[in-house]
């Protein structure tokens, strides 16, 4: 991938930053747009401030579309920019948590989004640039949308999904394609309870780097949602890790969750698999009866630089709740600690479904007379649409310590780009099968690629049977297994 020089530039005084201190990011813009009082009249924001006078007549409810401030009062924005600059962060995010059109239709602005996406970055970047104490950065924010590609909204269908890969992934390249044009210098993919919505997020990402001749960093952020350290859609926080390598990641970190005590087992868990920057910004502890985050500065600080102490993290700041106050109490202690050092990768390849496995080549493409039945049999199942059948043979499998989901189509299975989409949509539901990596065998390239869009583990896809392919088509296959955040055996 090519740098543009401005690009290049950017990313490596980025590295430098980082290599020198912990960096600080900023905290919670929707807190602040919560707690935003008019001046005058010290009224909190109403619907009318949303709608301004560009959408003064439109026909849907507007109000808590706090991306949409970015064009309909600007000042706002600008002043809580300006707000955690002064506080000392070094990262301030773009208001544009929401600016995907999949989000923003829920206001009947999704043509919006690219418009929306701009002035957020132009905003960021207009703050940021005024500040010339210190370097100060732009991240460009993508907000996980409200839909899930991993997980069945009906649990009568749950085959079904509520978005498509293909969905998030142009919805994501707009978003990003905005916030690019308006300045970003950083892409953050964040609060990720999809690991397959961050995949999709991190492919639109590269589609406009490839277009542009640059590439921006990415920081890729997870929230954790149970006291068992898994991400909504099942994944560990190592497995989480596995899968998103692929993106080349500034940095991959943990956001939102639980307050800094609580998720400091998950971030030093996430600290000891990336070999790459961590970042950490919880909220500012849990939320009272009336949805008010209680935990002040002092306290929330002193809950962050136990993270610092032990040297678990590289970019700190504030998730829901957090206020300008909160972020210059961490930056305030950040400074008498060095960044979590940055561990070499490990040599071996790990994969992963829910959990991790390392790879290993004689498990994985087994070729026994036991292997072969099981092939025929799942193959035949498939031709049939006899998918419960399928689930049930991969059980079994499971069940008789197989390494992996073998998921075998060959040329005989009618519509095999829509029964794989259905088989892994079906069985990856099933926490006991999701748990394993996947194995993408088929004659068809089309058949693997729509494989690819149904798994948000790092997968396995089998190109012995690719025979009569052209040498630069292998070689575009290969580039897109990696992007789909797979490996190629």
């Amino acid at each position: 991938m090519i740098f543009s020089q401005d690009g290049f530039r950017q990313h490596e005084q980025l590295k430098q930053c980082a290599e020198k201190r912990i960096l600080i990011l900023d905290g919670a813009m929707g807190a602040m747009i919560q707690a935003y009082r008019e001046p005058t009249l010290g009224e909190p924001l109403a619907e009318s401030d949303f709608r301004g006078e560009r959408f003064r007549d439109h026909p849907l409810p507007l109000k808590g579309c706090n991306d949409l401030l970015c064009l309909t009062a600007p000042h706002i924005v600008s002043e809580i920019h300006e707000a955690y600059l002064k506080a000392g962060v070094d990262i301030i995010e773009t208001c544009s948590f929401n600016a995907t059109a999949l989000s923003l239709a829920d206001y009947g602005l999704a043509d919006f989004a690219y418009e929306i996406s701009v002035a957020s970055g132009r905003l960021a970047r207009k703050a940021a640039d005024a500040f010339t104490d210190k370097p100060r950065f732009v991240a460009g924010s993508l907000g996980p949308t409200a839909k899930s590609a991993s997980i069945a909204p009906d649990l009568d269908d749950p085959a079904k999904r509520a978005v498509t890969w293909d969905e998030l992934e142009a919805a994501y390249y707009d978003n990003a394609r905005g916030l690019l044009d308006g300045g970003a210098d950083i892409f953050i993919i964040e609060t990720v309870f999809d690991t397959l919505n961050a995949k999709a997020a991190v492919f639109a990402v590269r589609r406009l780097s490839h277009e542009r001749g640059c590439e921006l960093p990415v920081i890729v952020s997870a929230t954790v949602s149970d006291n068992g350290g898994r991400i909504l859609s099942g994944q560990s926080v190592e497995a989480f890790c596995v899968s998103m390598l692929h993106a080349n990641p500034l940095a991959l970190g943990l956001n939102c969750s639980f307050g800094a005590e609580k998720l400091k087992p998950y971030v030093a868990a996430l600290s000891a698999a990336a070999p790459c920057l961590v970042s950490a910004y919880p909220n500012a502890g849990f939320p009272n009866s009336q949805g008010v985050y209680e935990e002040g500065p002092e306290s929330m600080a002193d809950q962050l630089e136990a993270y610092m102490r032990e040297g678990l993290v590289n970019i700190v700041g504030g998730c829901c709740g957090s206020t300008p106050a909160h972020i210059a109490a961490i930056a305030a202690r950040a400074e008498k600690y060095v960044p979590r050092s940055v561990r070499a990768s490990a040599q071996k390849t790990m994969l992963a479904g829910l959990d991790t496995v390392e790879f290993n080549p004689e498990n994985a493409l087994a070729n026994n007379d036991g292997a072969a039945s099981y092939r025929k049999e799942f193959n035949r199942l498939l031709k049939d649409g006899d998918y419960d059948g399928a689930v049930d043979l991969v059980r079994d499998a499971v069940e008789e310590g197989a390494a992996l989901i073998d998921v075998y189509i060959d040329d005989t299975v009618p519509d095999a780009k829509s029964a794989v989409s259905c088989f892994l949509n079906l069985a990856l539901q099933y926490p006991d099968i999701a748990r394993l990596p996947v194995l993408l065998d088929s004659t068809r390239w089309e058949v693997t690629e729509a494989g690819l869009k149904c798994l948000q583990g790092k997968g396995l896809v089998n190109f012995a049977n690719d025979k009569e392919c052209e040498k630069a088509e292998v070689s575009r296959r290969l580039a897109l297994v990696a992007a789909y955040g797979a490996v190629a055996v």
